[in-house]
């Protein structure tokens, strides 16, 4: 059985083949909807450069590209930049690095924090350190976009227990909510291995996000509630979309 540890939960599951496999069946048109949306409010010029933090495999940083934009993706998961490095080009690179550590100092227009990519951590300490190190990275008047769950919605909904198969894996998961933590409890068998894996992120509400953003130093310029771009709703909308402008 392997079972990893809780406390890099991210980096071990994150660098699975099997979280791709979970989750490949993500809606590409639906992130290529947000992406012209953010892009169009944000009036990001073709030759500004959007930092992608905590891409993944790159699938937002590509669409990017093909915007006309300079991207840059960084990741904590080494097998994720490997696939998505496949797709690099002069406008399009990745690297791996963690997102509480500054990557370059005053060098990026837009740092994007997509698809619940926050709240990995422990405590809010972390997070604020993510911020800090996002103000650092950004140029003067540069924007954050952070992209996360309504925790409170999902808080309301949660699913305790569902099986999902995948290309004829069994996928058994467990979801709790312990009052600062969602956690996702996945276990399957695959070539006579058993795999225990949990997925444990913060659910950080708006009034959490608004204080961490005010102490590292941004202003909030648009509560968001989906890729639409609707105003943000605690009760009705899917998403948490912030954007904030470094001060």
């Amino acid at each position: 059985m392997i079972n990893k540890s809780e406390n890099s939960w991210f980096a071990e599951w994150f660098d699975t083949t099997y979280y791709h496999q979970l989750y490949k069946h993500r809606d590409d048109a639906e992130a290529e909807l947000f992406m012209r949306n953010i892009t169009d409010l944000l009036h990001l010029a073709e030759d500004n450069h959007i930092l992608d933090l905590a891409c993944g495999k790159g699938r937002h940083a590509q669409f990017l590209s093909t915007l006309g934009y300079r991207v840059t993706g960084v990741d904590l998961s080494a097998n994720s930049i490997g696939i998505a490095n496949q797709h690099s080009t002069d406008r399009l690179t990745f690297d791996v690095h963690d997102m509480r550590e500054v990557y370059r100092k005053d060098e990026f227009d837009a740092v994007f924090n997509l698809f619940t990519s926050f709240g990995y951590f422990d405590s809010q300490s972390d997070n604020l350190k993510v911020l800090n190190s996002i103000r650092d990275m950004l140029k003067e008047d540069g924007v954050l976009v952070i992209d996360f769950m309504n925790a409170e919605r999902v808080i309301r909904n949660l699913i305790p227990q569902e099986t999902k198969i995948v290309d004829d894996i069994e996928f058994h998961i467990e979801r709790k909510y312990d009052g600062t933590h969602i956690f996702k409890n996945i276990q399957f068998d695959d070539e006579n291995q058993h795999f225990d894996f949990t997925e444990r992120v913060q659910a950080v509400k708006l009034n959490d996000f608004e204080v961490l953003l005010e102490k590292a130093g941004f202003d909030v310029l648009n509560r968001l509630g989906n890729y639409k771009l609707d105003s943000f709703n605690a009760e009705m909308s899917d998403r948490l979309i912030l954007v904030a402008r470094k001060k």
